[in-house]
């Protein structure tokens, strides 16, 4: 369906509609409208902006609406509101209810035997012991492995596990050791992502070593120059963490990003 939203009255911001989703009843010819809202943070009136959602997407299509949040943020641990209500002492005028799974008090080990690639990757967002985090991202990769899904899908999914799951050099050590004890470290399809894994990781920490040096000796870079140097491949990377040492000022480091292959910049 195509993208809805509202202007928030009180705060004036336009708010978008995350997922919606047009199915009919199991066997009958009626239709509804699924709703999926991602909440990636704490928000004190969230509960009342569902409503709005709600009560906007009634309003347009005149079909009865299921709303369904997923709370993915790790701190607080609390249940989150998942009612709206408006009441007087004689009088409930409204009582709005969503169904909300919040990942945080999931436990990961009761989605092992799913065979469902959303477990694979809401598993990296669930309670975790410390002591567990290598065993969880050997578990979602067995699950990529079992699932044997298209490229483009396993990357989705391998890619949300990485960036939400990032292992220390202690605990990559311990990741090493599961796959090999689960017999998964010679499967071509688990070693690509692995791979794939180790060559993000690189490329975050270039970026950050690059970023650090450029502020350094620069200044605080605006945003989007910041940006632009995020954006960059790690090869360019590296051939920037070399040319910054010849900068002496902000233009330096415009001049080299304008370049067409970002070459060493000339001086002469």
């Amino acid at each position: 369906m195509r993208n809805v939203g509202f202007t928030d009255l009180i705060t004036g911001e336009r708010k978008i509609i995350d997922l919606l989703a047009l199915v009919k009843f199991r066997g009958q010819q009626t239709c509804l409208i699924i709703h999926v809202e991602n909440q990636s943070y704490t928000e004190s009136d969230f509960a009342r902006r569902m409503f709005f959602y709600f009560a906007k997407l009634h309003q347009e299509y005149l079909l009865p609406i299921y709303p369904i949040v997923v709370f993915s943020f790790d701190e607080p641990k609390r249940s989150e509101p998942r009612q709206y209500q408006v009441e007087f002492s004689n009088l409930k005028v409204l009582e709005f209810n969503f169904t909300a799974i919040q990942l945080n008090q999931l436990n990961w080990r009761d989605f092992l035997q799913q065979q469902n690639p959303v477990a694979a990757a809401l598993m990296a967002k669930m309670q975790i012991a410390p002591q567990d985090r290598p065993k969880v991202k050997a578990e979602c990769l067995r699950l990529l492995a079992t699932l044997r899904l298209d490229p483009a899908r396993t990357r989705l999914i391998s890619g949300f596990v990485d960036t939400y799951l990032r292992l220390n050099a202690t605990e990559e050590q311990v990741f090493g050791r599961e796959l090999d004890s689960m017999g998964l470290i010679e499967e071509e399809q688990v070693m690509e992502i692995v791979t794939s894994w180790m060559e993000t990781g690189m490329q975050r920490g270039t970026q950050k070593l690059v970023l650090r040096l450029l502020n350094r000796r620069l200044g605080t870079l605006e945003p989007s120059l910041e940006q632009r140097v995020s954006e960059l491949p790690l090869e360019q990377l590296e051939a920037l963490g070399e040319a910054l040492l010849d900068f002496t000022e902000i233009s330096d480091l415009v001049n080299w990003l304008n370049q067409p292959e970002g070459t060493s910049l000339d001086r002469n």
